[in-house]
């Protein structure tokens, strides 16, 4: 039975407050997490003896009864999605309390130079319990790294959402080496080892039931050692090319690109930018049941079903390209090789290419037509270039405008001036987020691609036969349809996903 107009209007007012209020740690008391998320419900206020619950089911009577037994309280329902419900509970039961009350735990004298050598179970159990916490948390922010920065007198926490480091906890500096150590058990590296850099990985999974894989990064630095940690949620491994950020246009000229039945197509842009994640995206729209694919990667960061995925080992002689001559010893169609950085893996990649796969990788360039260039500066001759590229993308990272907060505002000059140089039309007021509870006050909230696809046509491989110059071949590509960085980020803007200074900050004209 459908919903009256009422009831869809109660709806969306539950929604729009646990989207933009956080609820009274008193009220949280009163419903354990654990409850709530068994039960997908979080309290929203409380009127005497009455205790207003938002719901996904508010017609479940166990739930009822156990939520009124455990707050001695009688309960009334409100309805909201499941999706709005995790996202209340995973922001408003926050553990910071709790972690400093595991680190208060600790011996005082755990920050002695053999504290890290072997941990006492006393000892263990609070730093475990704390490290623990302190993921969980970095799941519920959205982070993609945890850094632990040991300095003069703390030990700074920090997470990186959406692309931004953010001050998330200060520890006392004694708890340092006890932090370090319990991570250094978790990922087999050397807990005596004080002074080399390590790095090695682990898997845990949350309160939340997610199952987190976790890259580890370690090094010394003045003040002790500092690690910073890669969270890789198994959930979000799967993305369609849709899903990354690419307007219909480009979208529709990438996935021609890939129809392609052999060549090469390079994705190139700094660390951060969501190479992997395209390229992955790229393979999973690919028939992986009729095709042979295989991947070498450094390391590998999910795995995929129908899909034969090899890991980097320079210890057993395992490189990109001792790698990529075996791969093409085992009959594959499709070859994801995770980065082309030296000329005998270039090489091998374009010769393969040339001999009837399709090659998909990444490679550092600055933009689309700086992938061509690269090439030829690793010494791969012009005619190869020219015969087995398909096409090239240049891509960064750049975060949305949270929808909660979003309201025009006026914007600096420099940013309308920018932003009329590429659309051609003059504006003083721009959606931009001022801030608030769901994007943690930064008006930014998720992030999206912006791309520029350079696809090689007759026209371009004369230009390289004949020899060249980038800005030439530039030319002849925005002429025939390129769109460049900047102007893909100034369209997003137009179209209210992100901010003018978001793009600038991320993206830069050459022309």
């Amino acid at each position: 039975m459908s919903s009256s107009p009422m009831e869809e209007n109660e709806t969306k007012k539950t929604a729009g407050r646990l989207r933009k209020n956080a609820i009274d740690p008193e009220l949280l008391k009163l419903i354990p997490e654990s409850l709530s998320r068994k039960y997908n419900a979080i309290p929203l206020e409380a009127v005497g003896n009455v205790l207003h619950v938002a719901m996904a089911n508010p017609s479940d009577i166990i739930a009822l009864e156990a939520l009124a037994t455990l707050s001695q309280m009688h309960i009334v329902t409100e309805e909201a999605s499941a999706e709005e419900i995790v996202e209340a509970i995973d922001f408003n039961y926050q553990s910071y309390e709790e972690i400093e009350e595991q680190i208060s735990s600790l011996p005082l004298d755990v920050d002695a130079p053999e504290a890290g050598a072997g941990l006492s179970t006393v000892t263990d159990a609070p730093v475990a319990r704390a490290l623990a916490l302190i993921i969980d948390e970095a799941v519920k922010a959205r982070a993609s790294d945890i850094h632990f920065q040991p300095q003069e007198d703390k030990l700074q926490v920090r997470f990186r959402i959406d692309g931004a480091l953010h001050n998330m906890i200060t520890l006392p500096l004694m708890t340092a080496s006890p932090l370090i150590s319990r991570i250094k058990v978790l990922a087999n590296m050397n807990i005596a080892d004080h002074h080399r850099p390590q790095d090695g990985q682990f898997s845990v999974r949350t309160k939340g039931g997610q199952s987190i894989d976790i890259r580890v990064g370690m090094v010394a630095t003045v003040y002790g050692e500092m690690a910073a940690l890669r969270l890789l949620d198994k959930s979000r491994a799967v993305m369609s090319l849709s899903d990354l950020g690419f307007r219909s246009e480009s979208l529709a000229k990438f996935e021609e690109m890939l129809k392609v039945p052999y060549g090469m197509i390079l994705v190139s842009g700094p660390t951060g930018a969501g190479k992997t994640t395209t390229l992955y995206a790229s393979v999973n729209c690919l028939d992986c049941v009729g095709r042979n694919i295989i991947t070498i990667e450094d390391p590998v960061e999910y795995r995929f079903k129908d899909i034969n995925q090899i890991q980097v080992n320079p210890r057993a002689g395992l490189t990109f390209a001792s790698g990529l001559r075996s791969i093409l010893r085992l009959d594959p169609d499709v070859v994801l090789v995770g980065e082309i950085r030296d000329a005998e893996t270039a090489g091998i990649a374009v010769q393969s290419a040339l001999t009837g796969h399709l090659v998909l990788s990444s490679i550092h360039a600055n933009d689309a037509v700086g992938v061509v260039f690269r090439l030829l500066d690793l010494g791969i001759e012009p005619f190869l270039v020219a015969s087995a590229l398909i096409g090239a993308i240049a891509q960064r990272m750049v975060r949305r405008v949270c929808p909660d907060c979003a309201q025009l505002t006026s914007i600096p000059i420099v940013e309308q001036m920018s932003y009329e140089k590429e659309i051609g039309e003059k504006r003083e007021e721009f959606i931009c987020g001022k801030g608030c509870k769901s994007c943690s006050q930064t008006g930014y909230h998720s992030r999206s691609g912006l791309f520029e696809i350079l696809q090689i046509s007759d026209e371009i491989r004369a230009m390289l036969l004949n020899g060249t110059t980038a800005s030439k071949l530039r030319h002849q590509a925005i002429k025939e349809g390129m769109v460049p960085l900047i102007k893909d980020g100034m369209l997003k803007v137009k179209d209210n996903i992100t901010t003018a200074d978001e793009v600038l900050r991320n993206a830069y004209s050459v022309d």
